[in-house]
């Protein structure tokens, strides 16, 4: 069993087989999934040498304890102290190496439809051989000639592919809504108590809501002053009115009778977060108190001590950032996600309402599937077809190694960036998290405004 297990691993680095789990107690695992878990490994990993690399605390750390510091620096001309190994300019030349490799990737698998190709192939399996190509790619992105041009020109297409992945998680998002709602309505046909799962989950998610604002009136807002917060908090509260009242109104209700107030609760519920976390990204705001000392305003006062591990805090709001990054691109290339991305709307399936919805049911082993003794194993799970579009896969990572060189540099606040300062606000991250709370709003609303324009074309929202 160990020899096959090798075996099995070996040509999954170095040939065109799935990559299996060489443990006995792991379960099985399909061939689609293992291969978006190998491509996910490979950006986490880039991932990570992009916060090593933003942080401080490495570099110095690196000076002190590696012996002959300074001599292997000049001797892979990195600069005196490996200068140009870290900062925000080695962090847009690896995540550019990154970026082409998927690009790449998104060219070389279009229009594969079936997975008996050399091209599929090449997609599934060779993973060692893909792994030195990501690591060439990331390298040779620091011998490119006239670095000032080139960091300059990629910064704007990183924002430009940062904004558009920043929608495709908005989309997903009310995707995601509309997909529970229509779930869990389908199921009170059958079993009344989904009225009850349907009312409690709204009331919840409308509570936290209307808390989260009450809660940043309180302590983000002052009788005097800080009136940039209070009307954000008074225009996003309106905006979450808004669409709660759209939702249920019976000109939409007519035209989509599964929207109801659970989605907006969730958009509601989202909005908040959003604007907790821009309010939480501003700069410091000053001011001189009757003493004439300089006091922080418009921030908690119990900011300081939530504050104090700076490591524990970045670490952990990094680890959770990136979560939603490799969520958004592993779920955005399930068949309903791809098509709502691309605005195909397919006829409405039978439901069968499930608390854990968003993944379908397994369906029945195929004979073949059935024949195979239990061990470490992969199911080819696309012998008649692939499962997910490979290119669109493949462009959805590129958009997130965008994303992530824009998110990890601050964005517009690149010069001064860096990891353990990754919370503490600027404007460029404050602003971006704010277009994203609006942007949110109005394609939520576009899905509810969009059958009464349209009445002529079949939505399945």
């Amino acid at each position: 069993m160990s020899a096959r297990c090798c075996a099995g691993q070996l040509a999954c680095c170095c040939g065109s087989a799935g990559c299996s789990l060489c443990c006995g107690c792991c379960p099985k695992i399909r061939q689609s999934r293992s291969t978006r878990f190998m491509y996910a490994l490979y950006f986490i990993l880039v991932v990570l040498i992009c916060c090593v690399m933003m942080s401080k605390t490495v570099a110095n750390e690196m000076k002190e304890r590696i012996p002959f510091y300074e001599d292997i620096c000049k001797g892979i001309k990195a600069g005196d102290t490996c200068e140009k190994l870290v900062g925000y300019s080695a962090v847009y030349r690896v995540c550019f190496g990154m970026a082409c490799f998927f690009f790449i990737f998104c060219l070389l698998t279009l229009n594969i439809s079936s997975s008996k190709g050399c091209r599929a192939h090449i997609h599934n399996g060779f993973w060692f051989f893909k792994l030195l190509l990501l690591g060439a790619m990331c390298s040779g992105a620091f011998f490119i000639p006239d670095q000032e041009t080139f960091l300059n020109a990629w910064r704007y297409v990183g924002a430009i592919g940062g904004f558009i992945f920043i929608g495709i998680q908005l989309i997903l998002l009310v995707e995601f809504a509309h997909k529970w709602n229509k779930n869990w309505t389908a199921g009170t046909a059958s079993n009344k108590l989904w009225y009850a799962a349907l009312a409690l989950v709204t009331l919840i998610m409308y509570s936290i809501a209307t808390g989260g604002l009450i809660l940043m009136a309180v302590f983000y807002t002052q009788k005097d002053g800080c009136l940039e917060n209070k009307i954000l908090l008074g225009l996003n509260g309106g905006l979450c009115l808004l669409i709660s009242v759209v939702a249920i109104s019976p000109c939409v209700q007519n035209r989509q009778p599964h929207s109801g107030l659970l989605q907006s609760g969730l958009i509601s519920c989202y909005v908040t977060y959003l604007t907790f976390s821009a309010l939480s990204s501003k700069p410091v705001e000053v001011a001189l108190d009757e003493h004439g000392k300089n006091v922080t305003i418009c921030v908690p006062d119990f900011g300081q001590d939530l504050y104090r591990d700076e490591n524990l805090v970045t670490g952990l709001g990094t680890t959770l950032l990136f979560v939603c990054i490799l969520y958004s691109c592993l779920t955005s290339t399930t068949r309903s996600s791809s098509d709502a991305l691309q605005g195909r709307y397919a006829a409405p399936e039978l439901e069968v309402a499930r608390c854990c919805f968003c993944f379908g049911p397994d369906g029945e082993d195929t004979e073949e599937q059935q024949n195979v003794k239990e061990g470490p194993r992969v199911i080819y799970d696309e012998k008649r077809g692939t499962v997910y579009s490979y290119s669109y896969f493949h462009f959805v990572f590129f958009l997130a190694s965008l994303y992530v060189m824009m998110t990890v540099t601050s964005w517009f606040n690149y010069e001064s960036a860096n990891i353990e300062t990754f919370f503490s606000g600027s404007w460029s991250i404050f602003w971006v998290k704010m277009a994203s709370c609006w942007m949110c709003v109005l394609l939520y609303l576009g899905t509810l405004v969009a059958p009464l324009c349209c009445p002529s074309r079949q939505f399945s929202v």
